[in-house]
């Protein structure tokens, strides 16, 4: 009798402790979506990652001359790898990184109660659909990109057709 006291006293000590430091910790608001990196050869670049690592392209973009600027390729169900064309204002190497949002408007308040500046969301992205925000972190200087992504959007159509 007197373990079982000593067990059930164990598992209500247990929960009070678990839940006292759920509520201490913050809450996230995202998940991450994808990783934007710049590459010297887009063409090069998809290539090497559809057929040496295997992911499939979902989303393409190019400019109103036709040439490809960036691609998101799948690297798992929910995440993605956004390929860009380097170029003078964007040099080769990491651009940004995303997290997807259930509600970007939601989110954008959330951080900036955190004492974040936060773009305003715009449009939906013409590329994506997705609708972005961005948040420029002061420990590297990067930015981090903020997107919710709609029911109409290709990301999300890419993750709904996962298999």
């Amino acid at each position: 009798m007197r373990g079982l006291v000593l067990f059930v006293a164990g598992i209500l000590v247990g929960t009070a402790v678990q839940i006292g430091v759920a509520q201490t910790q913050p809450k996230t608001i995202g998940r991450l979506n994808h990783v934007a990196v710049s590459v010297a050869n887009i063409n090069d670049a998809l290539k090497w990652y559809g057929d040496k690592m295997g992911f499939r392209e979902v989303v393409r973009n190019t400019n109103p001359q036709g040439e490809l600027q960036s691609a998101y390729i799948q690297v798992s169900r929910d995440t993605f790898l956004e390929l860009q064309q380097a170029n003078a204002q964007r040099p080769a190497g990491l651009n940004h990184w995303g997290i997807e949002v259930p509600d970007i408007k939601a989110a954008v308040a959330s951080y900036r109660e955190r004492g974040l500046t936060v773009s305003e969301p715009g449009a939906p992205s013409a590329f994506t659909g997705g609708i972005l925000a961005n948040i420029t972190d002061p420990i590297t200087g990067g930015r981090i990109e903020l997107s919710e992504q709609p029911p109409a959007g290709k990301l999300r159509k890419a993750t709904d057709d996962w298999k």
